[in-house]
């Protein structure tokens, strides 16, 4: 599967952005999906990731209740709405797809989007 984020941008804080995902490939519904994020000069860290079917959904706590992960499969795509956005949350943001059995090795990746928070 390919996978194509877009949606990054420059917002102040406290503002939103929704960052979208695009899978090609027919298989899409069959993975679940994560979203992750480097900032600069920093390791890769999760954010957040949601079943196949959309039921189940995790997050890192430092962005519980301010970011949510949802998807469409019938658009073959997967959203990350970010909503009361800090600067700590400047970083690129990267979609990825974990498939069956689905053992967190998120075997794609997308090329990343960069969101920038001003103070």
């Amino acid at each position: 599967v390919q996978l194509q984020a877009s949606g990054g941008g420059l917002v102040q804080a406290g503002g939103s952005l929704r960052l979208s995902c695009a899978a090609s490939g027919r298989t899409f519904s069959s993975y679940a999906m994560g979203w992750f994020r480097q900032a600069p000069g920093k390791e890769r860290e999760f954010v957040a990731r949601i079943s196949w079917s959309g039921g189940t959904t995790y997050y890192v706590n430092s962005v519980k209740g301010r970011l949510t992960i949802s998807r469409d499969n019938a658009k073959n795509t997967v959203y990350l709405q970010m909503n009361s956005l800090k600067p700590e949350d400047t970083a690129v943001y990267y979609c990825a797809a974990d498939s069956p059995p689905y053992e967190l090795k998120y075997d794609y990746w997308g090329q990343g989007t960069l969101v920038t928070v001003s103070s």
